[in-house]
């Protein structure tokens, strides 16, 4: 099995900080992309960023040199670091790998639980 288990969410005020974590664990024999995704109230879920496993990224324009995504490939964490948050970034956010279990010959895509962000304004 595989898990990917997210921390760091939490209530904000507007202009501040905070730092997303993702673990993914299991029977991984490797990790290709990781991502963060978001689903905001009464919206669907949507692609905030992702990170190769060579260190090449993409990010949705709204976030944009306000969110850092990293990740620890010995460790298989993706890390989302989120500066001068807004009210609009309010949503839930979840962690994504796309990697092959030990023994597969396909990778697939895994999503963890999620984690609230709430920013006051």
């Amino acid at each position: 099995q595989v898990q990917l288990v997210e921390s760091g969410g939490g209530l904000v005020q507007a202009g501040g900080s905070l730092r997303l974590s993702c673990a993914a664990s299991g029977s991984i024999f490797s990790i290709n992309v990781m991502g963060w995704y978001r689903r905001a109230p009464g919206k669907q879920r949507e692609l905030v960023a992702r990170i190769t496993s060579g260190g090449s990224t993409n990010y949705a324009d709204s976030v944009k040199g306000r969110f850092t995504i990293s990740r620890d490939n010995a460790k298989n964490m993706v890390y989302l670091q989120m500066n001068s948050l807004k009210p609009d970034d309010i949503a839930v956010y979840y962690c994504n790998a796309n990697l092959f279990k030990v023994g597969s010959s396909y990778p697939r895509d895994y999503w963890g639980q999620g984690t609230q962000v709430t920013v006051s304004s």
